[in-house]
Order: structure tokens, then C-alpha cells, then sequence
């Protein structure tokens, strides 16, 4: 039990990734430590008139490698396909079906996820059919012709409660199940509401996790009207810098990462491999229409209520996977942040930017760095973050460069914060 409370202790024992930067534990952790980056020329899609030229593809994914139901792969868009393949990944590295597996009721999930849109491609029937004789739209055809050029399943692509639903229908999975759509920060909020789960003894087990994909042509296109895509396309594996002083905007990218929860005693009984235990989760959100002195209040009170619930202070902390989103006003805010919330120590405290390896992709992106930030604990060592060569002065942090950084503490806080100031944090410690 925690100290202080009757809720058991929560642990996490098994993880899926599929990253720009590998598939699997090893492969990614290899890419990691090695300075290995996943961000190129965008290949999947034609970008001459998108409005960034990079991306963090995953270019050796196949589907039917890692999802048993290969019949639903058709009603699955690349972040469900990505989400269940992690699922899949996380199962098999808990051990939990070869130590006899679970009842199905007492097994559940809760999944992170963000927008899904369709493709130009998906409704280009459906435009065609709604001209007219003179070739200009004609919304009467609408009802007349176009609906039987959808297809009957079409809706089930988009929706974005669809992977946990295929990850709970993969795994026979009938406990409680659960979609967050907080953006950046719903990996953490995921895992946050999976513990709740195992505390209050609702399920013994839960797959938690988030999927994102944002290498499509409709989302590219809105993108570039809200975020500072990145324009440095000299030389891709160096153009995102996160808290660098000639950072330059974000890399687009593409991933999912999953995580097996149960109780510690349960874990430890049946030598399930045990990557760290859930100490605290906090989250918070800027205030609406915040001046640009008050922006990342929300992260700052996430960090402080984590920390708090976890029991420790700053200085216990071993380092920080940071958001570290490579715009020039995110970082300054996510830097702030830290000296609000962990006072001097915010300046000593190690720090990684993991999306210097994978890119920006939200919801998945978040969960990817939480599967970093437990294989850092699990190996000793934090990733430097890649290009990061000049200091800002407005970002006065601990940044790793250069080569893997040896941890002196088995404690660590992973973050994320959504360009509209929702922002989550988790503390998690090598057991």
C-alpha cells in the first residue's frame, strides 16, 4: 500500500512503442542513446504544397505484423492501426497472457487521442457527385447523390474514441474503458485516470497509452494556419532544437506508446518486469484570455500538485523529460514554468527534449516521451537532446547535449503542455 493512504501501489509493467525512432523497446532506446534521429524529407505524402518540406515518418510499420484482427484493419486509420499495434507490443512485453493472462471484465483501457480527420482522397466521390451540369457544387445533390457514394463504416475511421475501442476488441479487453481527447496532455491524463482504475479496484489491469498521426495533408494544412511549422529544410535531422536559441518551430511526426498497469503486489508476485512505479499525477490549465506574463501557469500548478501527491521535493528529482516543443514562445513558457514550480533547482535539474528525435505529434507524442522517460530510469542514463548548441538566455535550463547523461537519482517528472496552456505532468520512480 502507498504510504499514508489504502490504495495500492501502481506500477507500470509492460510498454509498446512505434516511433519515427524504432518499433519496440530496444530499437527505440538504441536510437535514443545513440543519438539516432527519425526526422526527414516528408516521403509519405507529396509536400510541394504543404507548408512544411519535414517529418518524423515511420516508414516501417506494417499493420498486419502487429494486429492479430486483421479484418478491422480497413476501418482503421494510420494513429488506430498505430494505437493497437503499441497495445499489442505493451501485452506481450508485461508477460501477462504467459502468466495465465486476466478475466477479460477485470481488464480494461483507457486510451489518448487526437484529431482524426479524413483524407481528399475518402470524399472525392463524394465532391464529384454534388456538381451540377455547369461543374460549380450543387448542395441539392447532396442528399440525392452523394450519400451512397459513403461508405456505411466511413465514420468509424474518424472517430477518436476508436482506439480504445480496437485495442479493448484486440485484447478482449470489457472493463472499464475511456478516451481522452486533451491534446498534448492526454497520455498523462490517460494514465492518470488507469491508476484511478487499479486504486479504487474497478479492474486489475488497465492498457493505457495515446496514438497520433499527423502526417496527412488536411491536418499539414491547418497546422500551418495555428503553429510555427518548422522552415529549416537544409538539413532535416538538425532542424528541430528545442530550447536551442535558433530554435525554428515544430517537426510534424507520427507515433503511439502503451503501458501495462496493475497493482505492485500483483506485478511482483507473478515476476512481471516492473519499469516504475506512479508516484504522483497533477494537471492544470492557463486561465482564459491569460496575459503573456501568466502563460504556463497550468503547467506550473501540474508540476507542484504531481510533486505534491508524490510525496518529494525538486531537489529529489533526477530529471526532466520536457515538452519541449522547439517554438520560440513555447519553450520560453515551459521554461518559466520550471523556476515557478521547483524554484533554484529548476536551473541544476537534468532535462531532455525528446522531440528532437521524433517530432511533434500530440497525444502519441506524449506517451512516447513517458516511455522514455521510464527506459532512462530503467537504464541509468538520460538521452542528450539533439541540437542543442546555443544556449537562449531565456530558457535557463540544465539541457542535455552531446552524449548520454548518467542519472543520479532513480526519480523523474515527464510533461506535457497543449498550445492552449492544458498541461499534465507524472511523477514515476525506478523500482
Amino acid at each position: 500500500m502507498t504510504a499514508g493512504n489504502d490504495y495500492p501501489r501502481v506500477v507500470i509493467t509492460g510498454i509498446g512503442i512505434v516511433s519515427p525512432i524504432g518499433i519496440g523497446t530496444h530499437a527505440f532506446w538504441q536510437s535514443l542513446t545513440g543519438g539516432k534521429s527519425g526526422i526527414d524529407f516528408l516521403q509519405t505524402i507529396p509536400a510541394s504544397d504543404l507548408p512544411t518540406k519535414l517529418a518524423a515518418e515511420i516508414r516501417d510499420f506494417v499493420p498486419e505484423n502487429y494486429i492479430a484482427n486483421r479484418k478491422f484493419i480497413k476501418v482503421m486509420t494510420r494513429d488506430i492501426q498505430l494505437g493497437v499495434a503499441a497495445a499489442s507490443l505493451a501485452m506481450a512485453d508485461s508477460k501477462l497472457k504467459e502468466s495465465g493472462g486476466t478475466d477479460p471484465d477485470r481488464l480494461g483501457v483507457v486510451f489518448g487521442a487526437g484529431r482524426i480527420p479524413t483524407t481528399p482522397g475518402e470524399l472525392s466521390a463524394v465532391t464529384k457527385a454534388c456538381l451540377g451540369a455547369d461543374a460549380n457544387f450543387d448542395p441539392q445533390l447532396w442528399g440525392t447523390e452523394s450519400l451512397n457514394h459513403i461508405h456505411p463504416l466511413w465514420l468509424l475511421r474518424q472517430l477518436p474514441n476508436m482506439p480504445a475501442c480496437h485495442v479493448s476488441i484486440e485484447h478482449d479487453a470489457r472493463g472499464p474503458n475511456n478516451t481522452i481527447t486533451n491534446r498534448d496532455s492526454s497520455a498523462i491524463l490517460a494514465l492518470a485516470e488507469g491508476r484511478r482504475v487499479i486504486e479504487r479496484g474497478a479492474a486489475d489491469y488497465m492498457i493505457v497509452g495515446a496514438s497520433t498521426s499527423h502526417l496527412n495533408p488536411v491536418d499539414l494544412a491547418k497546422m500551418g494556419l495555428y503553429e510555427r511549422l518548422n522552415q529549416r529544410w537544409t538539413d532535416p535531422q538538425k532542424a528541430c532544437r528545442p530550447f536551442d536559441r535558433d530554435r525554428d518551430g515544430i517537426i510534424v511526426g507520427e507515433g503511439a506508446a502503451a503501458f501495462i498497469l496493475e497493482s505492485y503486489e500483483n506485478g511482483d508476485l507473478r515476476g512481471a518486469p516492473i519499469y516504475g512505479e506512479i508516484l504522483g499525477v497533477g494537471a492544470g490549465c492557463d486561465a482564459a484570455g491569460a496575459d503573456s506574463a501568466d502563460l504556463g501557469r497550468g503547467l506550473s500548478v501540474a508540476v507542484q500538485a504531481a510533486l505534491r501527491q508524490a510525496g518529494i521535493e525538486p531537489s529529489e528529482l533526477g530529471h526532466i523529460n520536457a515538452h519541449g516543443k522547439s517554438t520560440l514562445a513555447d519553450d520560453c513558457i515551459e521554461s518559466r514554468a520550471y523556476h515557478r514550480s521547483l524554484g533554484d533547482y529548476a536551473e541544476s535539474v537534468p532535462v531532455t527534449a525528446m522531440k528532437s528525435y521524433f517530432g511533434h505529434f500530440e497525444a502519441g507524442s506524449g506517451a512516447v516521451e513517458l516511455a522514455g522517460t521510464l527506459l532512462s530510469l530503467q537504464g541509468g542514463m538520460l538521452p542528450p537532446t539533439l541540437n542543442y548548441e546555443t544556449p537562449d538566455p531565456l530558457c535557463r535550463l540544465n539541457v542535455t547535449r552531446e552524449e548520454p547523461h548518467q542519472l543520479k537519482t532513480r526519480t523523474a517528472i515527464s510533461v506535457n503542455r497543449s498550445s492552449i496552456g492544458q498541461s499534465a505532468a507524472v511523477v514515476v520512480r525506478a523500482i
